[in-house]
């Protein structure tokens, strides 16, 4: 904290990365032969050797306990999307009985959690519930520090008995290996010298920041992380003057410590800002590799939740923790990168390279077409229902924008005819007179759910809540399969004799025209646009339970078995976890409807009309029972027992709704009764917000949205 309150502080770069064993350190402690070996492991994938594994096993242990580590952890992802963690301290028996602080390549390599609570979507049976965590040596240990001591984090998978997947990591990982062999397959032809293709990541990260009083007065914030009841103030974002506006102190203070123990960690935090709706911002880090941004995204959210305490406040990250106001997204800006430092989807300067580009380009467009589906069921949440298709998030009709000057060379591309046997086939389609396409040429649609923003891809359709791992893994998997298809179907032409220049955009062409429907340039939240795409055969998927649906595609199945990302038991078993995940978020968000309806909202106005009643018997006495002053006490009375009665109504249709969701045997039938309760939740809400807007606020028994939000 010194730090942060000293007007002089500390250049980020003199202390960036000190919580990080990265490869500086690394290279710095250990032996040069063992340093070769583990850099060779982290580049090219395989097993590293017991030998090494020990050496850098004493190297880490030394390094964190003069961080002041008394444990270690395999941390890692499980299928809640949240982070875990089990702690071990270094200590062992030593030789003369003593105790010493000790750390092998075994205990570093691999874990024993058990962690047979955790999901698993019928995987692990009771009888085997035993799971392994194996160390991930392309992401950094670092680690992380409280007020009571230091604990150091290893990056972990997390398998089961049988060696199937239990997090979201391990699918990560092979959609990355999946990714850089489809690749380099196409690079081949351009006779490029990369030997690595990976992608890489930046994750705009939106959140809310609250007084935490406010937030333990209020049963649905802190039980669910959204308000299930409330009006907006008169005042709150229309007239747009909280977007990039100051930033309020108490918020500057929180995320001034943030950044410096992001820095800390080696998260290359960028940006901050007021976003649209009172108290909320965005954080936002410069792009890294794919696997490390995820694993920073899943720090930085838990840093963000305690150090939010520290200054007495609340971090929501809620995809719409308030109604009528503006929800949170985690915009997922992701390209594809070589080890060479070369942007592959950066359009360059020649027509050649932008040859190369078009093909990674078209193939990212036809990867979403192909699977938006998958695309939809892995953005899918019972939080994120609330907010995709609302003003300000992308609809759950996936689209792609690409902006008006590449929709011009897509078009030029898929239109013209060519000569295939004569040296103008490259010529004819107006290749080399592309011209050079600047990086920023593209009007940043923000209604638009996937978007290209000059070299990269923006993603906005991921709530703020999850884990980019899922849709990032899903979006690797799908673009590896659209390049493998472009380089087969290369080949074959080849192998006919056609020449590359021909022979691609031949492909270009048939990728182009195979994918064109899901291109929109417009306004994605146009009632037009829904008619448009229905006739374009897109689908629109509201609910999580239809979008679920997708898993069991056909298509989907054959997309990850194929490219080794998951097994088909394993994608059953996701769709397992996710359906009961939304069945228990909704049951549990009908529970504390009905329990705040009854035990705080039915009470206040109940008071209300006791205190109408006396004040209108006072009235008719002094008054008379006929004058208008006693008449319209009675009036307002009458709308506080009607909205009251409807109430009680709202209510007995929710338990009635729950009973019947509560006794499907079947997931689905369960599931989607699940979506009706959800409904009937809402329907309860209107007649509390009714009520809110008639009931002092002396009788009122939570804080309203003004106190909540215009507060900070």
């Amino acid at each position: 904290m010194n730090d942060i309150m000293n007007k002089n502080p500390k250049p980020i770069s003199s202390y960036f990365g000190e919580n990080l064993f990265d490869a500086e350190k690394m290279m710095r402690v250990l032996p040069q032969h063992a340093y070769e070996r583990l850099k060779n492991v982290i580049e090219h994938g395989g097993q590293l050797d017991l030998e090494t594994a020990n050496i850098v096993a004493l190297a880490m242990k030394d390094w964190a306990l003069g961080k002041g580590c008394t444990h270690y952890t395999h941390w890692f992802q499980p299928m809640t999307g949240f982070t875990a963690e089990k702690h071990d301290s270094f200590i062992a028996h030593g030789n003369n009985g003593k105790v010493v602080e000790s750390f092998s390549g075994r205990q570093l390599t691999q874990g024993e959690p058990d962690a047979s609570s955790f999901p698993s979507g019928g995987i692990r049976a009771t009888f085997e519930a035993r799971g392994y965590t194996i160390w991930d040596p392309t992401s950094p240990a670092f680690v992380l520090e409280y007020p009571q001591g230091n604990t150091l984090c290893i990056p972990s998978i997390f398998v089961s008995y049988t060696g199937e997947t239990l997090d979201k990591k391990a699918p990560l990982l092979r959609s990355i290996q999946a990714l850089n062999k489809a690749a380099l397959g196409i690079l081949k032809f351009f006779n490029n010298s990369a030997t690595r293709v990976f992608a890489t990541l930046g994750v705009e990260q939106e959140y809310f920041l609250i007084d935490r009083s406010y937030y333990l007065k209020r049963p649905d914030l802190f039980q669910t992380g959204r308000t299930l009841f409330g009006n907006a103030p008169a005042k709150h974002q229309q007239l747009e003057d909280q977007y990039f506006g100051n930033i309020p102190e108490r918020a500057f203070a929180f995320m001034t410590e943030i950044e410096q123990e992001a820095y800390k960690h080696g998260i290359p935090l960028k940006t901050r800002h007021n976003e649209v709706a009172p108290n909320q911002f965005e954080a936002a880090p410069v792009f890294e590799d794919v696997n490390i941004a995820v694993d920073h995204n899943q720090i930085l959210m838990d840093m963000m939740d305690r150090v939010a305490r520290r200054h007495g406040l609340t971090v929501l990250f809620h995809e719409k923790p308030f109604a009528h106001i503006n929800g949170s997204g985690k915009h997922c800006n992701w390209s594809l990168a070589t080890d060479k430092g070369e942007n592959l989807l950066d359009p360059g300067k020649t027509p050649q390279s932008n040859l190369q580009f078009l093909i990674f380009l078209v193939s990212t467009i036809k990867a979403v077409h192909d699977h938006s589906r998958v695309l939809r069921a892995a953005v899918a949440s019972c939080a994120n229902d609330f907010r995709l298709g609302a003003n300000e998030a992308p609809p759950a009709i996936i689209s792609v924008f690409v902006g008006g000057l590449l929709t011009k060379v897509l078009e030029d591309l898929a239109g013209r005819r060519i000569t295939p046997d004569t040296d103008e086939a490259w010529i004819s389609v107006g290749i080399d007179k592309i011209p050079q396409i600047p990086k920023d040429n593209t009007d940043r649609n923000r209604t638009s759910p996937f978007a290209f923003t000059g070299n990269k891809f923006e993603f906005r359709a991921v709530g703020a809540s999850a884990t980019p791992s899922t849709a990032v893994t899903v979006l690797n998997t799908a673009v590896a399969d659209a390049l493998t298809e472009a380089r087969e179907n290369i080949g074959r032409l080849l192998a006919k004799g056609k020449d590359f220049n021909t022979a691609a955009v031949t492909v270009l062409r048939r990728m182009i025209n195979d994918s064109k429907k899901v291109l929109f340039e417009g306004d994605n939240y146009s009632k037009g646009w829904e008619r448009e795409a229905a006739q374009r055969g897109l689908p629109n998927v509201e609910t999580t339970p239809e979008a679920l649906d997708a898993l069991f595609d056909k298509d989907a199945l054959q997309l990850f078995t194929k490219h080794a990302v998951h097994t088909e038991r394993e994608i059953h078993a996701q769709y397992h976890i996710e359906m009961e995940n939304y069945i228990k978020q909704v049951d549990i968000e009908a529970r504390i409807t009905r329990d705040m309806a009854l035990t705080m909202i039915l009470p206040a106005g109940v008071k209300y009309m006791n205190n109408l009643t006396s004040c209108a018997d006072g009235l008719r006495q002094s008054l008379g029972g006929k004058h208008r002053t006693v008449k319209s006490i009675l009036a307002l009375l009458g709308n506080v027992a009607a909205l009251v009665d409807e109430l009680r109504k709202e209510l007995r249709g929710l338990e009635v709704l729950l009973t019947t969701a509560r006794s499907k045997k079947d997931l689905r039938a369960r599931a989607l009764a699940f979506v009706d309760a959800k409904t009937q939740c809402e329907n309860v809400r209107k007649v509390v917000d009714s009520l809110e807007e008639i009931v002092p606020d002396e009788h009122w028994p939570v804080p309203k949205y003004r106190d909540i939000l215009l507060t900070l």
